[in-house]
């Protein structure tokens, strides 16, 4: 193909340059035109690339022949980064000691910056202590400082020391939230060099593809992929195949987004999507609304795919104009999208590589659980689905089980009205960015928490209550419409504006109900994010459901999972007449009408005036000055992550003598790996804590710890809810060691095995790695002496995230798995074949060897999938990489 030819467009009262399209496939293949939309901006990237001599030879060929070629990776350049804070405060933790590193080789600081705007957005550290009362969100807030006044500080200090790093202090919204209200702009414009661009972004969340309801490319990779992103590295991309999905048809009355979300999570599942681009269109995806768009694209990781991407179309420009961007932006938006044929065209199907089709009447009212959240059942059939879950049997032939020392247990605080019997809903949220950033959604549960109101309803008193939207204009808008009084009335005062309950920060329940969950009632969590896994809500619940913000209104009435809200009563009013949920549920056109007299675009702007301000104790805090970091060899909260600095780069040719740390089912979350929330009492993270002095109640969490790594690597595999096949029957954390079957915590076995020199691996099911981008989770087992991971399958981000923290992602041939090996944990296990791993797709081979003398050959393939996985793995790790190459380059 020819250099790519720049054209000319005039919006917003000026010229603008760009690298165009159309003429691209006039000069070069045909077939530009037939690209998805979605790689259409992925080539006009790599065309860009080229014409600032940036582009790897060969990626623009690659991407024309994408269905040929859909193993290979193009590197992608985005336009910026976005973190979050437990995450992404750790990665410039690790920064920092890479400028500390590369110092300590005679590099100046400078060397190691950011190469791309930041934005840094803290909203996963308040918790929701504090809810159903006046003042629970200013006293939230406070806890939040003085719990985190220390991290904070550090984050000040790296808001003067790099270059491009925009903070959004604590209090403002939820990350995706704020990227889709206030900071995506769809299109870039250059207004130095006069060149207009697509938005793109990667965050280290896996919820990034939010921002593909607006048409921008976005999704979600490893913190350690960010940081490296962020420092001017390109991103792997897989030229994946792009799965059409063409929607027909339009929402029925009373169905909401959450309910399609839901229907797509499992049918995307199922139908398998993992690594692959969800591209929608068609006439049911032109009728709905960028909220509702959005709302789809939040739950991609949840179906596993890597985008969920919406074409630019009118609804773009109109959530644009209503969310208060400039009328200039939208303009450019407007004519770049019609000129580069990124405009949605519905007389022209792109080519795809299979086509799926949904009717969107077709939809009905649904939630999904109560572990899983691809785990969809109808609303009418959610009490038998949590009868089915108690009791191996459908509810109507169980309900009559609980024993008398059941309801004795759940009833330990006489002053209580009510028993608490197993499927008792304990937390109804409304939280998370998935939902509270549709405003037909939470207008629709304010207007049923009205009805509810003037029927003389009321939440069950043993329902935890909590609103904690994603970002300061859905308060301001629910105070303009007179419904959060309602919504006061029935608990639902606003706790904090970030994710909270969805991301495991529900807060401390009634100490009575917590014994009694603790002594063996099986309680429930409903909330409207995108995640239920066991033990995520709440440390002490298992059973979590994931419903619509309406909805976790209507299970706050009933108090229970064991009704069916379709046919049973709700409760009964002043008169002790029967309620119904059909009677409480609001019309279209009301949500509608009250939608256009109270959402205004100056919501948005006053909400987002002072975006990087803070609040007054933000600006108190005094951070220490200067482009390097004064580590405080006393903190338990902070401290210099261990950082490869090694000139040698030495890769063994075999993995000889390891042993097997943890044996895993099917489905293992990385939350389960590497847990974020409370630090338990009797774990090895807080015996290491009380061994400094700390008391239990400043323990906080393993979330506001992930900057001390000898927390983290004790919490490493330590959740209660996995199960560790090695050690049946016992909690979660536990392993036998090898040698003499002695039972012991997984750190200490990883530390004994760690003395005597011996590497360790870790064997697990399909999907291993569901769930949130966490780096602990690679980097946790990398920390325990784990040098490779053989699963049936990964999810994407995990599987790339074990190869940027250096550790050996291996996958079983078909035939082979952890069933038909009969592994016991006494094996001895050699893989051979690394050093000729290095190609994407290699093979590799392990050799186990049982205590009984039998040797078992398995064949392995090396999930090594790009060019910059296999570096990582020959420097240690992706950092290790960068570092090194930083040095060098500085040096030269």
């Amino acid at each position: 193909m020819a250099p790519p030819a720049l054209a000319t467009l005039s919006a917003g009262g000026r010229a603008w340059r760009y690298v165009s399209l159309p003429q691209a496939e006039r000069q070069g293949p045909a077939g530009v035109s037939r690209l998805p939309y979605v790689l259409r901006i992925v080539l006009e990237n790599l065309l860009r690339q080229r014409l600032l001599g940036s582009e790897r030879a060969g990626d623009v060929e690659s991407l024309l022949a994408w269905r040929e070629r859909a193993q290979a990776h193009v590197q992608f350049r985005p336009a910026r980064v976005m973190m979050d804070d437990t995450a992404g405060l750790p990665l410039l933790g690790e920064l920092a000691a890479m400028r500390d590193a590369a110092k300590r080789r005679g590099v100046p600081a400078s060397a190691i910056d950011l190469a791309l705007p930041l934005d840094f957005i803290v909203d996963h550290s308040i918790v929701a202590d504090h809810s159903g009362c006046a003042g629970a969100l200013e006293r939230n807030m406070a806890l939040e400082m003085e719990r985190n006044a220390e991290r904070y500080r550090f984050l000040r200090w790296a808001g003067q020391a790099l270059r491009g790093l925009r903070i959004v202090p604590p209090g403002r919204g939820i990350c995706h939230q704020v990227n889709l209200e206030h900071l995506a702009q769809v299109v870039r414009a250059d207004a130095d060099g006069g060149l207009a661009y697509p938005d793109s972004m990667i965050g280290i969340d896996s919820h990034t593809p939010m921002a593909n309801a607006l048409g921008v490319v976005a999704w979600g990779v490893s913190g350690i992929e960010g940081l490296s992103a962020a420092l001017g590295e390109p991103v792997a991309l897989r030229v994946a195949e792009v799965v059409g999905c063409r929607l027909s048809g339009r929402l029925r009355a009373r169905v909401t987004a959450t309910d399609l979300v839901l229907t797509l999570t499992e049918l995307m599942r199922r139908h398998g999507v993992v690594g692959k681009i969800i591209e929608y269109i068609g006439p049911g995806a032109a009728k709905l609304s960028v909220p509702d768009r959005a709302t789809v694209a939040n739950m991609t990781p949840e179906a596993g795919a890597t985008m969920s991407y919406f074409p630019i179309d009118g609804e773009t420009l109109r959530y644009l104009e209503s969310t208060g961007r400039d009328r200039a932006r939208i303009e450019l938006v407007e004519t770049y999208a019609k000129a580069q044929g990124l405009w949605y065209d519905d007389t022209s199907l792109p080519g795809y590589s299979e086509m799926l089709e949904v009717d969107l009447d077709a939809i009905e009212a649904c939630v999904a659980g109560p572990r899983l959240p691809h785990g969809r059942v109808a609303l009418r059939a959610a009490p038998l689905a949590w009868g089915q879950l108690l009791h191996g049997a459908p509810l109507s032939q169980a309900s009559g089980r609980e024993t008398d020392r059941e309801v004795q247990l759940a009833r330990p605080d006489p002053k209580r009205n009510a028993p608490i019997r197993h499927g008792d809903v304990v937390i109804a949220a409304l939280t998370s960015c998935t939902n509270t950033s549709n405003p037909a959604l939470m207008l629709g549960a304010g207007l049923l928490a009205r009805n509810a109101v003037r029927r003389g309803l009321r939440t069950k008193p043993w329902v935890k209550t909590s609103l904690s939207p994603g970002s300061r204009v859905v308060a301001a808008y629910l105070r303009a419409s007179g419904l959060q009084s309602s919504l006061d009335a029935l608990g639902f005062q606003v706790t904090g504006f970030g994710c909270m309950t969805c991301v495991g920060f529900s807060g401390p329940l009634d100490e009575s109900i917590e014994a009694a969950m603790a002594a063996g009632v099986r309680a429930v969590a409903v909330h409207c994010g995108n995640r239920n896994y066991q033990g995520r809500a709440h440390r002490l619940i298992a059973s979590t459901f994931l419903v619509s913000p309406p909805l976790v209104i209507a299970y706050a009435l009933a108090g229970t999972m064991r009704v069916d809200l379709t046919s049973a009563p709700i409760g009964n009013d002043h008169d002790g007449r029967p309620v119904y949920l059909r009677e409480l549920w609001p019309e279209p056109g009301e949500i509608a009408e009250i939608a256009a007299a109270v959402i205004r675009s100056e919501l948005y702007e006053r909400s987002y005036a002072d975006i990087y301000a803070g609040d007054a104790p933000w600006g108190q805090l005094e951070p220490p000055l200067g482009p390097d970091f004064a580590w405080d060899p006393a903190s338990t909260m902070i401290r210099p992550p261990p950082v490869a600095t090694s000139p040698e780069i030495v890769l063994e040719p075999a993995i000889r003598g390891a042993r097997l740390l943890a044996l895993y089912e099917d489905m293992v979350t990385t939350e389960h790996i590497s847990p974020m929330g409370p630090i338990p009492r009797e774990s090895e993270a807080a015996r290491y804590l009380e061994s400094l002095g700390v008391l239990a109640k400043d323990f906080v969490s393993y979330a506001a710890r992930r900057l001390n790594h000898d927390v983290m690597v004790r919490g490493t595999f330590s959740s209660p809810y996995l199960v560790n096949e090695l050690a049946p029957g016992e909690p979660g954390g536990y392993t036998r060691y090898a040698a003499d079957r002695r039972l012991m915590t997984i750190f200490a076995a990883a530390q004994r095995y760690g003395r005597e020199r011996v590497p360790l691996v870790v064997i697990a099911g399909r999907a291993f790695g569901a769930g949130s981008s966490r780096d602990w989770s690679a980097k946790g087992p990398r920390a325990l002496g784990v040098r490779a991971v053989i699963a049936q399958s990964y999810e994407r981000i995990y599987r790339a995230n074990l190869a940027a923290a250096g550790v050996w992602p291996l996958e079983f041939d078909p035939g082979h798995d952890r069933k038909t090996l009969a592994l016991d944990g006494t094996e001895s296990i050699d893989i051979l074949g690394c050093d000729r791993a290095l190609s994407p797709g290699a093979r590799a081979r392990a050799i186990v060897r049982r205590g009984s003398g039998e040797t078992i050959e398995v064949p392995l393939v090396v999930r090594l999938d790009s060019a910059q996985e296999l570096e990582s793995i020959r420097h240690g790790g992706l950092l290790a990489r960068v570092l090194r190459e930083r040095i060098e380059a500085a040096r030269a």
